[in-house]
């Protein structure tokens, strides 16, 4: 049986420094894979981009002296990588073609509350105020969406599954045999490129040259993305809890606006900037330091 790493309840430097990243990088993500995919196909540009990322942060592990991962360990990222990677970032990306890339990142704010439900499923509790801030956060995101939404039925519904995916295979990769450490976010992104590239060549995408936006988009998503926020938000999963691990999901909408609107000519009215309020307001009772908690609330085995 695998056990669950223990939770913190304190923001230590590093759990800080982990929030900052994947709230920043990944709010930028949004409006990159919008520019990647102006001339690249959706689905190969995301398998091009994690098996890079994932080869490079092998090949460093592996200079350091960090071992493969077993048969188990592969299965178990392949599992991760196919949730997280495969049905998180594939349907948003495939969402952002008929959607823009602030309706995008405003959907997925409904991850902490899929984080809060799966996590019951493994006997984990949350606070009475972050499920508040919950609550408050979603409805920050029904007035952006009252207000804002600009998005097909399908991109929605794709919008809808991907936090779904996302928040599923992040729960569930605490139970999982995973590689240890770093090893464990190069394992998924290689499996999860790979998925990702076969997807793409079964739904019949096609490469053409790719302009040099997307070429640059590509490389940052890559780099930073993958390689710094992925792994960043893979520790915040195994040493924080679901709330927190997942109150990203409410401050990328923040920055994902002000990108498209300050460099993709998206605009945004007066409702919508009410709403990023609100959902700011969130956040701040969802970080907010939970009491101790008892043995009751700890993560079950």
């Amino acid at each position: 049986m695998t056990h669950a790493t223990p939770r913190s309840t304190v923001l230590t430097p590093l759990v800080l420094a982990s929030l900052v990243t994947v709230y920043l990088v990944w709010g930028s993500t949004y409006y990159a894979i919008k520019v990647a995919i102006e001339t690249l196909p959706p689905l190969g540009m995301l398998g091009v981009r994690f098996l890079v990322a994932g080869a490079l942060l092998m090949l460093v592990l592996r200079l350091r002296g960090a071992a493969l991962p077993s048969a188990r360990g592969w299965g178990a990222s392949a599992l991760v990588g196919a949730l997280l990677l495969g049905g998180g970032t594939g349907l948003v990306t495939l969402a952002e073609r008929e959607a823009s890339s602030s309706v995008a990142a405003m959907l997925i704010a409904v991850s902490p509350l899929f984080a809060a439900l799966f996590a019951r499923l493994w006997g984990e509790r949350s606070a009475g105020h972050e499920w508040l801030g919950i609550g408050v956060g979603l409805l920050g995101v029904i007035l952006l969406n009252v207000s804002e939404l600009r998005a097909t039925p399908l991109a929605a519904l794709l919008l809808f599954l991907a936090p779904l995916c996302w928040t599923l295979g992040s729960q569930w990769s605490r139970h999982l045999p995973l590689p240890p450490g770093l090893m464990g976010s190069a394992a998924e992104m290689l499996t999860g490129g790979g998925l990702l590239l076969l997807a793409g060549a079964a739904m019949g995408e096609r490469w053409q040259p790719p302009s040099g936006p997307s070429l640059w988009a590509l490389a940052y998503l890559t780099v930073f993305g993958s390689l710094l926020a992925y792994s960043a938000y893979m520790y915040l999963v195994a040493h924080t809890r679901p709330a927190l691990a997942t109150s990203y999901a409410y401050v990328n909408p923040v920055v994902a606006v002000l990108l498209g609107v300050g460099l993709g000519g998206e605009t945004l009215g007066l409702g919508g900037w009410l709403a990023l309020g609100v959902i700011l307001a969130g956040v701040g009772l969802v970080v907010w330091p939970r009491a101790a908690q008892t043995p009751a609330s700890e993560p079950a085995a």
